[in-house]
C-alpha cells in the first residue's frame, strides 16, 4: 500500500517535523504537505517573501489569497486552516493525507468530518530523520560546541567559587544553581545557541535527572551540569553532561564518578551499525550491578541506574533512535546518539556523563569534545 504524502500544520521555529520538511524557521503553524514529488506551503504575507527566498520549499503560496477562496467557498463557515487544507487538497486532487502523530486535534476533527482522509505517521513521519547527512552532522557538531560553552561557563564559575564551610561563595554570596544555569545559558547565548531547562543540580537534587537544581550549591558535593542547547541558525542541538565537584572528594564519590565513566566507555566500544540498543544498555547496567550499584525502586523514588543509556539528537533533543532496557532499536549507520549514563544515590550524590556519537559501521564518530576532570580543589 502507497502511504499518503505527508501534511502538516504546525510552526517551524519549534516543531522538528516542520522544521526537517522546509528548512526555514517560522514562529506561528502554517500548512505544508507533498504534492507528487513537489513541497509545497501556504504562509502569509508577514512570511511569504523570506520562506520563498530561504526555504526548500518548491512552491510556496500566499495564505490570504486561499482564505478568500475559502470564504467565497463556504460563506457560512468561519474559516480556519481545515477550510484552507480541504481547497488546497481538492487544487492538488489529494485525497488523503499522512500526519503526524502529534498533528492538531481539533484540525483532524474537521477535516474528518468534511470527508479527507487522515493516516496518523504512527511513528516519524519522517523517518529519515533518523540518518543525520554531512550538512546535520556538522550541524550537530556547531550544537555541541555550543554546549561546551555552556559546560565551560559553569566550571569556570565553580573554580571561582571560595569553600566556607559546608557551602560555596562567589563575590560574597552563596553560589547557586541558578547562577550556574545563568553563566551557561549566557555562554550559550554568545555562542549562537539557545539553551533552555539547563541542569545545574548538586547533592540529593541531582539525583532527580531532570531535576533543574535551586538554591545554593554545597561545597564538597556532587553537581550534574546537564546543557542541551539549540543552535539558532540551524535548529539543531547539542546535548552534553558533566559532572564537577568543588572541594575534595571522598573516596565513595570518586569510586562512583570513575565507575559512571567506566560505563559510558563500555557503551561508546558496544556501539556500531546493527547493534541493539537494549544490547548496549544491558551491558551498561550489568557493569554497574556487577560493580555493587544496585538498581531499585524506593517509596522516595528510584535509585541506582533507572533511565536509558541514550537517545537520537537532531531537530529535537530526544528523538529515535533509543538506547534503553525498554525498547530493542537497532542502530543504523549515520544515526547520532547520545551515550549518557547515571548513577543516583541519595546522601552520596549522582553522577552522569554525556556524549554525542555518529554511529558508524566500526567506533563511533564523536560529536562532542570535553574533558573530564571533575573534581575542583
Amino acid at each position: 500500500m502507497v502511504q499518503p504524502p505527508p501534511l502538516l500544520y504546525a510552526d517551524s521555529s519549534i516543531n522538528p517535523d516542520q522544521r526537517y520538511f522546509g528548512r526555514v524557521p517560522v514562529p506561528d503553524p502554517f500548512i505544508s504537505f507533498r504534492a507528487g514529488r513537489r513541497k509545497v506551503c501556504a504562509v502569509s504575507a508577514l512570511e511569504f517573501g523570506r520562506v520563498k527566498r530561504t526555504s526548500s520549499f518548491d512552491v510556496v503560496l500566499p495564505l490570504e489569497s486561499w482564505h478568500r477562496k475559502a470564504r467565497r467557498r463556504w460563506p457560512d463557515r468561519r474559516i480556519g486552516p481545515a477550510e484552507t487544507i480541504l481547497l488546497l487538497a481538492a487544487h492538488y486532487r489529494i485525497h488523503a493525507f499522512t500526519v503526524p502523530d502529534d498533528f492538531p486535534a481539533g484540525v483532524a476533527f474537521k477535516l474528518a468530518k468534511y470527508g479527507l482522509k487522515l493516516i496518523a505517521a504512527g511513528g516519524m513521519i519522517f523517518p529519515e530523520r533518523e540518518i543525520k547527512n554531512p550538512a546535520e552532522t556538522a550541524a550537530l557538531r556547531a550544537g555541541n560546541r555550543c554546549a561546551t560553552c555552556g559546560i565551560a561557563a559553569a566550571e569556570a564559575l565553580l573554580r571561582r567559587a571560595r569553600i566556607r564551610g559546608r557551602w560555596l561563595y562567589h563575590e560574597g554570596r552563596k553560589l547557586t544553581s541558578e547562577d550556574l544555569k545563568f553563566a551557561i545559558e549566557s555562554a550559550c547565548l554568545a555562542a549562537g545557541g539557545v539553551s533552555l531547562d539547563t541542569i545545574a543540580a548538586g547533592g540529593n537534587q541531582g539525583c532527580d535527572p531532570h531535576e533543574s537544581g535551586h538554591g545554593p550549591i554545597r561545597a564538597h558535593a556532587l553537581v550534574i551540569i546537564d546543557v542541551f542547547p539549540r543552535v539558532t541558525a540551524s535548529g539543531y542541538h547539542g546535548d552534553m553532561t558533566r559532572t564537577f565537584l568543588r572541594g575534595r572528594a571522598s573516596d565513595a564519590q570518586r569510586r562512583l564518578v570513575a565507575t559512571v565513566r567506566a560505563g559510558q566507555q563500555l557503551a561508546l566500544a558496544a556501539i556500531h551499525a546493527g547493534v541493539n540498543g537494549r544490547d548496549v544498555h544491558q551491558r551498561v547496567a550489568g557493569y554497574f550491578q556487577a560493580q555493587g550499584y544496585e538498581t531499585r525502586q524506593t517509596p522516595r523514588g528510584s535509585i541506582g541506574f533507572f533511565h536509558g543509556t541514550g537517545h537520537g539528537l537532531g531537530l529535537a533533543v530526544h528523538e529515535p533512535p533509543r538506547i534503553s532496557g525498554a525498547v530493542d532499536y537497532e542502530l543504523k549507520p549515520g544515526a547520532v546518539v547520545t551515550v549518557e549514563p547515571g548513577l543516583y544515590y541519595p546522601g552520596l550524590g549522582a553522577c552522569r556523563i554525556e556524549d554525542v556519537v555518529q554511529v558508524t559501521s566500526g567506533h563511533p564518530r564523536l560529536l562532542s569534545h570535553y574533558h573530564y576532570d571533575w573534581e575542583i580543589r
